[in-house]
């Protein structure tokens, strides 16, 4: 037992725990907090943002590279608050992120007295955008309290959760019993029956076929090897992209699936919603599906499936992969079938979305294999979730189902201090670069290398074609005023160009990558070829 601060408490299990970097933005309430971390920066290495919702759009960043949990720390109020699209990003991507804010003063909590930066129920918000949320009281409850945060980050579906203390609290000190060890995932064993069940409807099947999403990926070896052993190709998606290596000839994008879907027998579904098959493509009595996922929950939200595993994808795919063998069948021309419909599908995107295939492409050709790719909600984007072959767990990064229009620029800048030696290239639009690019000053204050490609067209792409062809051309809101990218970027000391070719792009991306710091490109585009009509894809299979 020592004599400690609340903060001092915190910061010294936030080292326990793994925490090496601490993407912040100090203010008075977490004056304290500041001070105890200045003792331990040769440990936690604070990078200061120039708006909240870059500190935590960087947090998710090192989460989804690293697959380690991550952190941030801000003011209470509007300080939190600048924080909560990347929070509620963080939460749809399943993405490990502690969200650490300070509060008014604890006696003043929730009593509405007009203090700077309360909020009515802080606490509350929380709780709403994260797994777990909850308050520290004292000096003496910190260290448990944190490290209940980080057991819930490790355990289960990994989704944010969030700590608040009030000012008073955070240098207020009292005798502290710190643990030794840091927090460990709660146990999740094998479901031996379930497995077996899956084996034997799998090792049956004719046309089977996997699904993957987010929460497979580092279970790559166990998907390929179980996809082998049926012929079954594997759909990826976007979160899933990377879990298996896209050059593989099983691997195949959405729109190959969407066909596969429609005459599948049997679907092994790991760690994902599943939510554009069954709401979008339809489900019938003949179509079996198997879910494995880490989330009671999310087995039968939409559809009781035939057979439901809860447990961790890669211990449970080892143990399918194993027992396989026993109950598998010859399927007769299933691999020649799977190459073809793969063949045809790619022609089909390239054939519509050629501008954007070439631009994808020489983005493809400059990064290494491991090289990190992070999109945006921009036409590119769109396209590189068709399209983008990735070949590595955790290189292609995405906002998921939320849409976080200018999510992509702070986010790659976390991404690549979680990964210093892996080149990290994100791709935005005019628009949503815009958001953060003040974090241009970040990216030269601390050395962060990211090649940031901006794929300007002058205007919010996707709203103007929009009320271009389904409001009869009454465009509105959608034009936009862009300052010079090449001199902005300039102005903070990063090095920049402008490109006019996809061979000019892939041409400076190298250039970028072999400098090492901070770059900006201005791509400017035209109109590109709508991506719609190759995503919302009508119903494959009947209604009975």
């Amino acid at each position: 037992m020592q004599t400690l601060s609340t903060a001092q408490a915190v910061v010294s299990m936030l080292e326990l725990n793994g925490i090496d970097t601490l993407f912040c933005l100090p203010g008075v309430q977490n004056d304290s907090f500041f001070d105890a971390l200045y003792d331990r920066t040769n440990a936690v290495r604070p990078i200061h943002a120039r708006h909240e919702q870059a500190c935590a759009y960087m947090a998710l960043g090192y989460a989804m590279a690293s697959g380690k949990p991550s952190a941030y720390v801000v003011v209470p109020g509007p300080g939190f608050l600048n924080t909560t699209a990347a929070l509620s990003t963080a939460y749809a991507v399943n993405a490990p992120v502690l969200a650490l804010t300070g509060q008014i003063q604890q006696a003043m909590i929730g009593r509405n007295v007009g203090l700077l930066h309360e909020l009515p129920d802080q606490l509350a918000i929380m709780r709403g955008l994260t797994k777990w949320a909850d308050r520290i009281p004292s000096p003496a409850a910190a260290p448990g309290l944190v490290n209940e945060a980080f057991r819930r980050l490790l355990s289960g579906r990994r989704r944010p959760v969030a700590l608040e203390c009030a000012m008073d609290i955070w240098g207020r000190k009292a005798p502290v019993v710190l643990p030794t060890e840091a927090a460990q995932a709660d146990p999740c064993p094998v479901d031996e029956d379930g497995v077996e069940r899956a084996a034997k409807l799998l090792g049956g099947a004719q046309r089977p076929m996997i699904v993957v999403g987010g929460g497979a990926q580092g279970a790559g070896e166990h998907v390929v090897r179980i996809a082998e052993m049926l012929d079954a190709p594997v759909v990826t998606g976007r979160m899933g992209q990377g879990v298996i290596d896209g050059r593989h000839r099983l691997s195949v994008t959405s729109l190959a699936g969407y066909r596969f879907w429609s005459e599948a027998d049997v679907v092994l579904a790991l760690g994902t919603r599943l939510q554009p098959q069954q709401m979008s493509w339809g489900m019938d009595d003949a179509l079996k599906i198997i879910r494995i996922d880490i989330d009671s929950e999310e087995l039968d939200r939409q559809k009781k499936p035939e057979i439901g595993i809860i447990g961790d994808a890669t211990a449970t795919l080892k143990a399918l992969a194993d027992r396989l063998d026993a109950h598998n069948t010859k399927r007769t021309g299933r691999a020649e079938e799977v190459a073809e419909i793969k063949a045809a599908a790619t022609k089909k995107i390239r054939d519509t979305l050629a501008p954007q295939i070439a631009y994808l492409e020489a983005i493809r050709a400059a990064l290494p294999e491991d090289g990190i790719l992070v999109d945006e909600l921009t036409q590119m984007g769109y396209a590189a979730r068709l399209a983008y072959p990735t070949y590595k767990s955790r290189t292609f990064l995405s906002p998921g189902y939320q849409g976080t229009l200018g999510w992509g620029y702070a986010t790659s800048l976390g991404a690549k201090v979680a990964r210093p030696d892996t080149p990290v290239v994100s791709i935005s639009g005019d628009g949503g670069f815009l958001f953060t690019a003040m974090e241009m000053a970040t990216a030269a204050q601390n050395g962060i290398g990211v090649v940031a490609v901006v794929f300007s067209d002058g205007a919010y792409g996707n709203v103007k074609r929009i009320q271009q062809q389904s409001f009869n051309n009454r465009t509105i809101a959608s034009d936009l005023h862009n300052p010079d990218f090449v001199k902005l970027a300039e102005s903070f000391g990063i090095a920049s160009e402008r490109v006019r070719s996809p061979a000019e792009l892939g041409a400076a991306i190298s250039r970028g990558l072999a400098r090492g710091g901070p770059m900006l490109i201005d791509c400017p585009v035209g109109a590109l070829p709508d991506p719609w009509s190759l995503v919302a894809l009508p119903r494959a299979r009947p209604r009975k």
